[in-house]
């Protein structure tokens, strides 16, 4: 399935339903009256957050979406019926936003949240309503009125707990699939990561988190060069963030060089990501002799001026090193959740 993260939606509630103009005629009453009854709304339309999707792609085929109208009133005060809503499924995460006035109006985070875009239009009112002592046989009756119409965008923000940077080929996908069940490619060229994954990490039976692996950042993405840029929202909604960097094939300078890139497009993107907390991970260890990795690791640390948590990873290899993060990741999140 492609992921899209992205798509516009107009949405239209359902016009009212006219109100009736009648007069009761019965032999067992002469005199009669009026008994127009009135029409019934029309059905609104929402958006229902749904954990069973992670794509926009079905919004690439549809676009208008409409509810149902209300019924026209009938004789003998008989109300038209309510049209029904409109309920629009949608992943857990999508921000929608007026595509008018670039307003955000909702934010949808939780299975089965609902957000209303469009108004249905209210009943008319037939003419057993406009009877009075003055005005015993009124000819008066109203139209239902139109639903409203708005065009949105819907932008799909993935919920994970963990984020994972880098540039491409760092090792993103690599360290998904060996922490996880999920199963992103993994290819010895740039740029094999298309669109996000999410795997659920295992830490034992009931410990576990969701870790999201972003196509690859590069210089000058924030402002719409490679694919990054595309997928440079999905960073904002996590708690932390992984930074890895490889320092098996690269020199302590071309490292360095590699994290300031990522710093400096996550501060042009939203500075706010800035503050979130970000731990290096030095990837592709198994391609350096065992008694260079620590050296290099504080060569780098020392390159940086780095002060947060830095680890030394193989993926391909696996190990204690990974069991160990996986521990401290854990420990980390279920740390803020009791903060």
């Amino acid at each position: 399935m492609r992921f899209v993260d992205e798509a516009r939606i107009t949405a239209c509630g359902g016009k009212g339903g006219d109100g009736c103009l009648s007069f009761r005629r019965e032999r067992c009453l002469p005199k009669g009256g009026p008994d127009g009854g009135d029409g019934g709304d029309g059905g609104s339309v929402y958006l229902v957050a749904d954990n069973n999707l992670n794509t926009l792609v079905d919004f690439r085929q549809q676009h208008l979406f409409k509810a149902a109208s209300g019924q026209a009133g009938s004789g003998r005060n008989r109300i038209g019926k309510t049209g029904n809503d409109l309920h629009i499924p949608v992943p857990v995460g999508t921000l929608v936003y007026s595509e008018q006035s670039g307003e955000l109006i909702g934010d949808l985070t939780a299975d089965k949240m609902r957000l209303k875009v469009a108004e249905g239009g209210l009943r008319g009112l037939g003419n057993s309503r406009f009877k009075s002592s003055s005005n015993r046989a009124p000819r008066q009756k109203t139209e239902g009125a139109a639903g409203e119409e708005r065009t949105v965008r819907l932008e799909l923000s993935l919920l994970a707990d963990v984020g994972l940077l880098g540039l491409p080929n760092a090792g993103k996908s690599t360290l998904t699939g060996a922490i996880s069940a999920a199963h992103p490619k993994v290819a010895d060229y740039p740029f094999t990561t298309l669109y996000p994954h999410l795997g659920v990490v295992s830490v034992n039976e009931w410990r576990s988190f969701v870790v999201a692996d972003l196509p690859g950042i590069i210089a000058g993405a924030s402002a719409g060069e490679g694919l990054g840029s595309l997928f440079l929202r999905h960073v904002k909604r996590t708690r932390l963030l992984l930074h890895l960097v490889d320092v098996g094939t690269a020199t302590i300078a071309e490292a360095a060089e590699a994290v300031r890139t990522i710093e400096k497009e996550l501060r042009c993107s939203d500075h706010q990501l800035m503050r979130r907390p970000r731990w290096l991970v030095c990837t592709k260890t198994d391609l350096l002799p065992a008694d260079e990795v620590e050296e290099k690791q504080n060569a780098l640390l020392s390159a940086l001026g780095w002060s947060d948590r830095i680890f030394s990873i193989s993926s391909a290899q696996g190990g204690q090193a990974i069991a160990a993060l996986k521990h401290h990741v854990m420990q980390f999140l279920e740390q803020g959740r009791e903060r």
